[in-house]
């Protein structure tokens, strides 16, 4: 008689999650590696766009939408960055939500804004608008002043009051480098059929700004802010980059981009009613091209830098935590239609659940796993060896992820200049596996349990030092 080997309930309950963390890792791999390709093409297409243009000024008029609520530390110098865009032709629409600081008092002192009778078409549905002013300095320059409605309110707004066929939203606390637009609609004069483009979000935090003006880029000295940029070119240098060739990019950050107006108001504006607004008309724009049927691209450009103020504390960053990963429920849940439907394509069967079951369920497994694996080991059911194995494996895959982000940085864009910051950013990828990450999927965990059983909706307040 053969003897069959029995694994116990503890153990096959180990392997199962085990196996879930070696799929998501393989997966983020597999994203890693179409990074590569999609990274080296365009470094070489980037190296001839340093020749002379072949369309320079014929570029696609461009209207920024900028929201802002309570932003009096950072506004002039996000504005005076927008004002210094190598662009040909743009407008800049600061959308005053209500702000209970002194953000307008601000933007009229600095710019010297008078008011001014504008008329626009209610494309989309906002709260009331009380006034809008226009800058006697800088002809481009417009203020929108309306009662408190959030940011897809305020984005809508400026949407109404916009004049050019392509709008960029930013944040209001965000600096652009100087040719962040000319390189973001690049795919718009690449493909007809492009709706949208994103381009990438870095941490401002130590980097020395003046007057909007990006003058060194330096790392900052807090851990908090640190492992942050890790998460950033995590985030976007192989998560968006490689869904890109893909044409499976679900995120579009609301701090950077590039959207075909008509195309957003036929998809009925942004969502008041969501904490996401970015991901859920990205999402939702998927779905209605898809559905259709119709030929249509939404693309990432990993080279036009937006410069954004990350939290430094630990209250901070757990609201900004648990409103994203709420934000990403609500887009999925909003949106479920795609979820391996027949005309879905790529989104459908690729993106969308790698969405769901990588990164909105991927907290609950998360702790999960560790909680269980710990409880069964401190309770014999199964080997140290098994726990060991374990916990270095999880952590040795996630430590490996962020070093591979770390190395497409350094042979692409290389933006964080010498070997000492290189160095401290490659034992940042290493620590933070260490508590950081746990701590941030409880974080995330507390968003999936707030969306699951419909808590109040709520921003939390962002605390800033300024970027002047």
């Amino acid at each position: 008689m053969f003897k069959i080997e029995t694994f116990n309930l503890a153990e096959l309950i180990s392997w199962a999650f085990l196996a879930y963390f070696i799929a998501i890792n393989l997966f983020y791999f597999f994203l890693n590696f179409s990074s590569l390709f999609t990274i080296h093409r365009y470094v070489q297409w980037r190296d001839l766009q340093d020749l002379p243009q072949s369309y320079t000024d014929f570029e696609i008029p461009i209207s920024i939408i900028a929201p802002a609520y309570n932003e009096e530390k950072n506004i002039v110098a996000s504005i005076y960055s927008l004002l210094q865009l190598d662009y040909p032709q743009y407008e800049i629409i600061v959308v005053n939500d209500g702000s209970k600081d002194k953000t307008l008092e601000v933007l009229i002192k600095e710019f010297s804004l008078i008011p001014f009778a504008e008329a626009s078409q209610e494309h989309c549905k906002t709260e009331k608008i009380k006034s809008v002013y226009r800058s006697q300095n800088y002809p481009n320059l417009r203020i929108i002043d309306k009662e408190n409605g959030g940011k897809a309110d305020a984005l809508n707004a400026g949407i109404n009051s916009s004049r050019y066929p392509l709008f960029c939203s930013i944040d209001s606390d965000s600096i652009l480098q100087r040719n962040s637009l000319r390189k973001v609609v690049q795919p718009f004069l690449e493909d007809p059929n492009t709706i949208a483009s994103g381009g990438t979000v870095r941490v401002a935090n130590g980097c020395l700004i003046e007057k909007g003006f990006m003058m060194e880029v330096k790392l900052p000295k807090k851990f908090l802010p640190l492992v942050q940029i890790v998460e950033y070119l995590r985030a976007f240098l192989f998560g968006r980059m490689g869904w890109a060739g893909l044409n499976g990019v679900l995120i579009i950050s609301g701090a950077f981009g590039l959207f075909h107006k008509q195309s957003v108001i036929d998809a009925g504006c942004y969502k008041k009613h969501t904490i996401g607004e970015d991901m859920e008309l990205v999402v939702r724009l998927h779905r209605m091209k898809r559905l259709q049927q119709k030929p249509y691209r939404i693309a990432f450009v990993p080279d036009p830098i937006c410069w954004t103020e990350a939290p430094e504390d630990l209250k901070t960053l757990k609201q900004q935590r648990v409103r994203w990963q709420r934000g990403l429920c609500e887009s999925l849940w909003s949106n479920r239609k795609l979820l391996f439907n027949p005309k879905g394509g790529v989104v459908s069967w690729m993106s969308f659940p790698f969405m769901i079951f990588f990164e909105a369920l991927e907290p609950l497994v998360q702790l999960s796993g560790y909680l269980v694996t710990l409880i069964f080991y401190l309770t014999g059911q199964i080997s140290l060896d098994f726990f060991v194995a374990f916990v270095i494996l999880v952590l040795s895959m996630g430590s490996l992820l962020s070093v591979s982000s770390l190395f497409l940085e350094e042979i692409s864009f290389h933006v964080y200049p010498g070997m000492r910051q290189s160095i401290i950013l490659f034992f940042s990828s290493i620590l933070e596996n260490f508590g950081y990450r746990q701590l941030n999927a409880y974080w995330r965990l507390l968003g999936l349990l707030e969306w699951f059983f419909g808590y109040k909706k709520k921003w939390g307040t962002m605390v800033r030092k300024g970027m002047n």
